[in-house]
């Protein structure tokens, strides 16, 4: 089993979810969360002055799948939340040694 951690641009998250929706990945975990690239956040005009955002709002998904579904859970998220532009987010792979359903108890596999 893998976790897949995604962090992607706000307006883009309806789109990965309808995309997610289609492969069967239904449940996930949504996080409103604020961070930065290497560009170090961005400069803005208002009202005739500059001012610099360090932190960019962005949304975090997590979901646990399969090990043989998360090429395809990847690949699908890079699609859907792709603009071109710099800030379009990063994805995290990374292994999980125990998953437990609370509700029943079901372990692992059968608890995803």
């Amino acid at each position: 089993m893998k976790k897949i951690e995604a962090i992607i641009r706000p307006e883009k998250l309806q789109d990965v979810k309808s995309a997610l929706d289609k492969l069967g990945c239904v449940g996930m975990t949504i996080t409103e969360v604020k961070g930065r690239g290497k560009q170090g956040g961005i400069t803005q005009q208002w009202r005739g002055r500059q001012y610099h955002i360090d932190l960019i709002p962005k949304i975090k998904i997590e979901l646990v799948v399969k090990t043989k579904y998360v090429d395809k859970v990847v690949n699908t998220i890079i699609e859907s939340a792709r603009t071109g532009n710099t800030g379009d987010g990063k994805i995290f792979v990374s292994s999980v040694e125990k998953v437990y359903r609370v509700r029943t108890g079901d372990i692992n596999e059968d608890a995803i």
